[in-house]
């Protein structure tokens, strides 16, 4: 067997899933909506599994979804994006992720991974036989710094793999931070795969700067999008990648490999919502981010401590802050087995030198479910 896959631990999001379905706990752990979607996006994906094709569809995507793509992100980032050259859809952004990783990554070449990081970069590039080099970041700010990005680059590296708005840390860099990066992915010749699949979910007013429009990185970015995020039908495994002609054509052949293409219905689905006016998009933001303020007002008045959310699903517990000594991974064992309630452990983020202070916490949820959770959190105070 591959030492990689055979020496690896169960995930700590099946961990957490698998002991809140045992225990009958509120999973706040895993990063899924209580939702069925939009219904017109759901119709529309229904019309077609009845009216249209169900037969293998064109590698690259169906032509109605790829433009699509690239008209959505002429409208909301001011992206100009040649359908049938630059936009490939895949099964979900982490083969998107896979994708890029297999298609820019050769034996021997170093790769940037941002700490913490989502769990699946770092496998994908030991498999492709990169050789990763971490950027850490550290709360408060989790903010990128010149110092460490220069420790990280040199000129072995080939690819720099960003992901923001940020999971797990519920931040969005600022753009002197994407600036910082920009121009080291320039100056080593380097590509960046833009992991931006939160990129709708951002709150409080804030726009998403979209690492593709900054100097000197058009034709060196593989921007990374998910039908799934933005619409909450995140079963519905519906990404992309968009990038200039000549990285498409290589991505889009490690793609043909992995998953050749993405249920037709589901496509055509989509393509529906990214037509979707600006209407649709303002208002998820506000019932989000009124599920974000209804956790945090909940927990704080608990006497939790909280970290600011500016965008995706998630809220951040500062355990430190609240007055608790036991580090995050001890502390989400005791808060599902004795509280009832899952969380996720931010430490698993990251390969070595974690943080090991906060835990994160999903409110994509009906309020039902958010004020059980705010009540057994309340209640779990006196545990710990």
């Amino acid at each position: 067997m591959n030492p990689l896959y055979a020496a690896m631990p169960t995930t700590i999001f099946e961990t957490m899933s698998g002991l809140a379905r045992e225990l009958g706990a509120i999973n706040l752990g895993q990063g899924f909506p209580d939702s069925t979607g939009p219904g017109d996006v759901v119709d529309a994906a229904s019309r077609a599994l009845f009216t249209q094709s169900n037969q293998y569809p064109p590698m690259a995507g169906l032509p109605v979804l790829r433009q699509a793509v690239a008209d959505h992100y002429a409208r909301h980032q001011g992206l100009d994006l040649s359908w049938a050259d630059e936009v490939t859809v895949t099964s979900g952004a982490t083969e998107a992720i896979a994708a890029a990783i297999f298609a820019l990554v050769t034996p021997g070449d170093e790769v940037v991974l941002i700490e913490p990081a989502y769990d699946a970069y770092l496998p994908l590039v030991l498999r492709a036989g990169g050789v990763p080099r971490f950027v850490r970041l550290a709360p408060p700010d989790w903010r990128l710094t010149a110092e460490a990005l220069d420790a990280a680059f040199s000129p072995k590296t080939r690819v720099a793999i960003l992901n923001n708005p940020l999971n797990p840390t519920a931040t969005m860099f600022a753009a002197a931070d994407l600036a910082l990066l920009a121009e080291r992915v320039v100056r080593h010749d380097a590509v960046l795969i833009a992991d931006e699949v939160w990129e709708h979910v951002v709150f409080d007013g804030r726009p998403h700067l979209t690492a593709m429009a900054l100097p000197g990185m058009r034709d060196r970015t593989v921007k990374i999008g998910s039908g799934g995020k933005i619409f909450a039908l995140t079963g519905w495994k519906v990404g992309w990648m968009c990038a200039a002609p000549g990285l498409t054509r290589v991505v889009a052949k490690a793609h043909q490999f992995l998953t050749f293409t993405t249920p037709p219905n589901l496509q055509a689905g989509i393509a529906h919502g990214l037509g979707k006016d600006e209407r649709y998009f303002t208002t998820m933001r506000a019932d989000l981010a009124r599920s974000r303020d209804r956790l945090t007002q909940g927990l704080e008045a608990a006497g939790w401590r909280t970290q600011p959310s500016v965008g995706t699903y998630f809220l951040s517990v500062d355990l430190a802050a609240s007055g608790i000594a036991l580090d995050d991974t001890a502390f989400c064992d005791r808060l599902v087995r004795e509280a009832g309630v899952a969380a996720i452990p931010l430490s698993a983020f990251y390969h070595a030198d974690p943080v090991v202070s906060v835990v994160r916490l999903c409110f994509a949820k009906n309020d039902e479910t958010l004020d059980q959770a705010i009540e057994r959190m309340a209640r779990a105070r006196a545990l710990f």
